[in-house]
């Protein structure tokens, strides 16, 4: 199993995606890895989540997470289908506990001071920074990074093609995730495709 770190580092962005459908799936992973993003996030907000990691596990060379995390039952539903590494929107002992004890990557989502010294307390240095542009932007990361020099960051959160490369440029933000690059409804493979080429082409 990859570290965080490793998976971080795979594509600058980490596609955040909100699937109803698990038919939609495989299509939507095909394109996504096809433009070189093979890092994927299946957020658990809808009740096909389950079956979309399932499905997209089979695509070679996909990375395969599950979002949107909230507790222990989430972690083990998660892991059980599949998940190759847990994103949270925030943290909590239970979660973090749970979360190390299953030995899987993991990414707590971070705002504030206390919850990344809440992380370091646990062992974890890889956060996500969300909501990343209603919490402050990139100079409240940037504040916050300061005094926490061994802490990386994922921001996502209302964060897009053009708006990511100066998040990308900060020392502490190793990727960020998006939710733009997959639309809504029937997917299109070729759209997503050629979204995915320019996400990956943002860091060379």
């Amino acid at each position: 199993m990859k570290p965080i770190e490793t998976i971080m580092r795979t594509a600058p962005v980490i596609p955040v995606l909100v699937i109803e459908d698990a038919g939609h799936a495989l299509p939507i992973a095909r394109a996504l890895v096809a433009g070189g993003l093979r890092v994927l996030e299946v957020t658990m907000r809808t009740p096909a989540a389950l079956d979309v990691i399932r499905a997209m596990r089979k695509v070679p060379g996909a990375i395969v997470g599950a979002g949107t995390v909230l507790n222990a039952d989430d972690l083990k539903a998660a892991i059980d289908a599949g998940a190759e590494f847990i994103v949270s929107p925030g943290l909590t002992p239970k979660l973090g506990e749970a979360a190390i004890a299953a030995g899987i990557p993991f990414l707590p989502g971070t705002a504030n001071a206390a919850d990344i010294m809440l992380g370091l307390d646990l062992g974890l240095m890889h956060f996500k920074f969300f909501p990343a542009a209603t919490s402050g932007g990139l100079p409240a990361l940037k504040a916050l990074a300061a005094p926490f020099h061994m802490a990386k960051f994922c921001p996502t959160g209302g964060i897009n093609l053009a708006s990511a490369p100066e998040w990308l440029a900060a020392d502490p933000v190793l990727c960020v995730g998006g939710s733009w690059l997959v639309g809504q409804g029937t997917p299109n493979e070729s759209l997503i495709e050629a979204a995915a080429r320019d996400a990956a082409a943002l860091r060379g």
